[in-house]
């Protein structure tokens, strides 16, 4: 066999956010791009533009503020803990509030701590809004037929990622099954011990049974047809032209206003 149909079938609806119009690669992009500003400079002006702008861009791209807010809990319950962390032990320099032994809080400390907590969500909410609703299909297409990466990886990554969902269902036959003889009430160590290798055996005959069944199909052939083509489109360079801009203009701002390093 030397062709195969790879991918699912063309959606019966066309999409209704902006969103959904962004191809997955373009989607990763503006993520990577995003990092830019957040890498290179540690104040806080710099993430705050970049947060503004990533609120304001996802929600124009037709993410629910409700639903983004309940993806971002865990970040405000961890975001608070750096930067107290970082109020309390970070460089210290200007005037000092509390001088505790190796508690110092400062007007740096303080910076710094505000810069860390913004930072954090600047850095969660590209992942959280842009990533949480990608389609893994979607993205070896357009990994296979964009960046003309090897279709034999694409597709095997394709398939494990596929196969992870059902590592919990395994784990819980598993658990099942040794409740069923007896076995669940040893030590909890030796259980988790023996569960794990009885979950990578189970997944090793699974893959392999997938490796054959692929190849089989054709999914290894030389010549391969797609059910669907993955091309980017006017929307994902306006996208791209918009993040770059932002991305800049965060460093820009952060130079203009002198906050780009925070020194005692």
């Amino acid at each position: 066999m030397t062709s195969a149909h790879v991918g699912l079938a063309p959606s019966q609806s066309p999409p209704t956010r902006l969103l959904d119009r962004l191809n997955p690669l373009t989607r990763v992009a503006i993520g990577l791009v995003m990092l830019v500003p957040l890498v290179i400079t540690i104040d806080w002006l710099s993430a705050a533009i970049v947060l503004l702008g990533e609120l304001l861009g996802v929600l124009l791209l037709g993410v629910k503020l409700p639903q983004l807010l309940r993806r971002l809990l865990p970040i405000f319950l961890v975001a608070p803990i750096g930067a107290l962390s970082m109020a309390l032990y970070g460089k210290p320099g200007g005037r000092v509030h509390l001088d505790w032994g190796v508690i110092v809080v400062s007007d740096q400390s303080l910076a710094l701590a505000g810069a860390v907590l913004v930072r954090v969500f600047a850095l969660a909410l590209p992942a959280i809004a842009l990533m949480g609703s990608l389609d893994p299909t979607d993205l070896a297409d357009a990994l296979a037929q964009i960046l003309k990466l090897p279709a034999r990886f694409v597709l095997g990554t394709l398939a494990g990622v596929r196969m992870v969902g059902l590592f919990v269902d395994d784990w819980r036959a598993l658990g099942q099954a040794r409740r069923a003889r007896g076995l669940g009430d040893q030590g909890r160590l030796r259980r988790w011990a023996s569960m794990a290798f009885g979950l990578l055996v189970q997944a090793l005959r699974r893959g392999t049974s997938l490796a054959t069944s692929m190849e089989a199909r054709g999914f290894g052939g030389n010549q391969r047809t797609w059910a669907r083509s993955s091309r980017l489109t006017g929307a994902d360079a306006i996208a791209m032209l918009v993040t770059l801009l932002l991305a800049a203009g965060a460093v820009m701002a952060a130079i203009v206003f002198d906050t780009l390093w925070i020194t005692g």
